[in-house]
């Protein structure tokens, strides 16, 4: 893997990566605890509809893509708290859509050839250095408002009551949430592909929930799993000339099997009855 660092493209490929490790480390966090994945997959496959719609009205790529992304996560959220019951079905239908307007959208675009497995694997092997410094905005911008919100945040995780008698604007705080997703998604997505992000997105938070005390330790061990991931990933693909968005994918994959046969043969008993202890939030933000 050293000898691979003497190539420009490798070297953006392991920073794309180990950025989308930290961004997705700290968003799938909040993802898996607060039981959204389904939301976030339909995020993700959602944005198909902007970039079809961006690509057929000339439309800025992001601009066009985020804010149709927002307009959708904006429905499925309303869905998610007015029809509980009916939530899975609806995203699932959102989903669909989204995903079937920008195929034909983009089928319509005249005089426009378009790659659409490298939206689902991502080109992270042609990452441009706009790109990196993009990805590390959206990071550092993360990780301020998760540090300043952590404490509403951490109550709404796990005891909404909670935070309302603490005087956390929950809805507000649930919206602020899922547009942070919906905005972290599609800017990451066209650098590491769809399929990735929904992996770095769960595989880590899932596997590390077990064994963390803390949402803290949670983000941090998620954000280091997929760093993980990464370098293996990439090793991988550099190794045996694979592509390298599938390569972190099949090795996040066979973790998190090697996770549930742990579970299953219960070789770390105790680690379950773990959970995260919630703090007071702050009580300025009545």
């Amino acid at each position: 893997m050293i000898e691979a660092l003497q190539f420009e493209f490798m070297r953006h490929a392991l920073i794309a990566g180990l950025l989308a490790s930290v961004i997705c480390g700290i968003m799938g966090t909040l993802v898996v605890v607060n039981r959204i994945v389904l939301l976030s997959g339909g995020i993700a496959h959602a944005a198909y509809g902007g970039i079809g719609l961006s690509l057929y009205f000339g439309w800025p790529y992001l601009l066009g893509t985020i804010g149709f992304s927002l307009f959708v996560v904006l429905v499925m959220a309303l869905v998610s708290i007015k029809a509980k019951h009916r939530t899975d079905t609806i995203i699932g239908v959102i989903w669909a859509l989204g995903m079937a307007l920008g195929i034909i959208l983009i089928d319509l675009t005249p005089g426009y050839n378009v790659d659409l497995m490298s939206y689902l694997f991502g080109s992270i092997l042609t990452v441009p250095d706009s790109d990196l410094w993009i990805m590390g905005g959206i990071a550092i911008i993360n990780i301020l408002i998760v540090g300043y919100y952590y404490n509403d945040l951490l109550a709404l995780s796990y005891d909404e009551e909670f935070a309302q008698i603490r005087g956390v604007p929950v809805r507000g705080l649930y919206f602020t949430l899922i547009a942070m997703l919906a905005v972290t998604i599609v800017m990451v997505i066209q650098v590491v592909g769809l399929i990735l992000v929904i992996a770095l997105l769960t595989i880590p938070p899932f596997i590390v929930e077990k064994y963390a005390k803390s949402l803290a330790q949670m983000m941090v061990g998620s954000s280091l799993l997929g760093a993980v991931f990464t370098v293996a990933g990439l090793w991988l693909s550099y190794t045996y000339d694979l592509t390298s968005g599938a390569a972190i994918i099949l090795i996040a994959g066979i973790a998190f099997l090697a996770s549930l046969l742990i579970d299953r043969l219960n070789l770390f008993p105790g680690v379950k009855s773990r959970s995260v202890t919630v703090v007071p939030a702050r009580t300025d933000t009545k």
